[in-house]
């Protein structure tokens, strides 16, 4: 199969992502394994709405030809859920691709007034934890007036306290942005869950979002400055003997490893940020290694998995876990041990139309995907169902009647503090 040939414009050329951009250009053989794993593909079935479709858009924007609302709407469409590089046997690194392709087209292409500024909201709310609680306080003030499926998306009861740090090991956690607002559970089950194999979770004093929204959103500048900030607040957590970063939320944790990347050409920040990318783990990935000492401990508290405490529960793995950090089958492996029953979800890797704010700028090829993954998850009758991000939390939580939990909190369930 023939290399893509490319022919970038002197604005991008001789730039650290123009340079990154023709590497990845070049290495699409336009074979179209691509397609079939593409959600938006199967739903619309046009070209441009596929990776392969994408990638010549974005040549054709970063080799300066003409770009109009058409190019706009069709990269506006992409999910980024990455299932295109599981498939593609080229390793083209898509999601990188299509993140310099919406920068690029950002500065190139205004977007209408309206647009404009519902994206502006989201990136000045959304990754503020303050402003974000502040919002759900309100939210939550007037459910009443709020439509079913929203209200379902919002917290009722507070956190009780987090175990007190006294382990040795410590683990620091990146607490983020909205999932502190809206499930500010999931992380104290985390640290339960982490207690009881002996690791302290500490969370990072200064941090906050880990810059995935405004960088996807094509504001690469700000990103990055809050991965700035998120250096600044867990290097000395790092440097003073904690083991791993740690995220509940899968999307959040494939961002922090991707820091060494992002920021190696700052010299203020290359090298802290080399180091949390390599200690940068989702709490799935720090639980596997504890796989002993965690079921020493469902052992002790539930008698070795009595029948009378099998829940039925179907597992949807978030593109981020699957697609993004290659961790597949890890969480299954865990809930099983746990004495959970698995049920089983077809398509199982197909994007259940979160992603972001994919939901909020895309609601209706996101809530078709939604039907799509709820029926799968609901076709094995489970009572529960789990993920391991809050963004698919949240969506999956306005789409279904059934309860929709972190898989850590499932797990938490069954440990009382010791």
């Amino acid at each position: 199969m023939e290399v893509m040939q490319t022919a970038l414009a002197d604005f991008v050329r001789e730039t650290p992502r123009g340079r990154e951009a023709d590497a990845i250009l070049r290495s699409c053989v336009h074979c179209g394994f691509c397609l079939p794993a593409c959600p938006t593909y199967q739903l619309l079935g046009d070209e441009l709405d596929s990776p392969r479709g994408r990638i010549y858009l974005v040549k054709q924007l970063l080799e300066g030809q003409p770009v109009s609302s058409s190019t706009q709407l069709h990269l506006d469409r992409c999910l980024t859920c990455r299932a295109c590089e599981s498939a593609c046997p080229s390793g083209v690194q898509y999601g990188r691709l299509i993140d310099i392709g919406r920068a690029a087209l950002e500065e190139r292409l205004p977007r209408a007034p309206g647009a404009r500024l519902k994206r502006y909201l989201l990136r000045k709310i959304v990754p503020h934890r303050r402003r974000a609680r502040a919002l759900v306080r309100l939210a939550r003030a007037t459910r009443w007036l709020l439509p079913a499926t929203l209200g379902r998306r919002l917290p009722r009861t507070p956190p009780a306290p987090w175990p007190a740090a006294r382990h040795p090991r410590r683990a620091v956690l990146l607490e983020g942005c909205v999932q502190g607002a809206l499930a500010p559970e999931i992380d104290l089950a985390a640290a339960r869950v982490l207690d009881r194999v002996g690791i302290s979770a500490v969370p990072a004093k200064g941090g906050g979002c880990c810059g995935a929204l405004s960088y996807h959103l094509g504001a690469h500048a700000e990103a990055l400055d809050q991965a700035r900030r998120n250096v600044d607040a867990l290097s000395p957590p790092l440097a003073a003997g904690a083991e791993a970063v740690v995220s509940t939320a899968s999307a959040c944790a494939a961002m922090l490893g991707d820091y060494g990347r992002l920021l190696k050409n700052d010299a203020a920040y290359a090298e802290r940020a080399r180091r949390i990318s390599a200690a940068a783990r989702d709490i799935s990935q720090l639980l596997d290694g504890e796989r002993a000492t965690l079921s020493a401990a469902l052992a002790q508290e539930d008698g070795g998995g009595d029948e009378a405490h099998v829940v039925r529960v179907a597992f949807q793995a978030p593109c981020t876990l699957q697609h993004a950090l290659k961790v597949r089958g890890v969480v299954e492996a865990l809930l099983t041990a746990a004495g959970f029953t698995l049920t089983p979800v077809g398509d199982g890797e197909r994007c259940c139309g979160s992603a972001g704010t994919y939901s909020l700028l895309q609601p209706q090829l996101s809530r078709r995907l939604l039907r799509q993954k709820v029926a799968a998850l609901e076709a094995g009758a489970p009572q529960v169902i789990a993920t391991a991000n809050i963004g698919c939390l949240a969506h999956l939580r306005s789409g279904s009647a059934l309860p929709v939990h972190h898989w850590v909190e499932l797990l938490a369930a069954r440990i009382t503090d010791g």
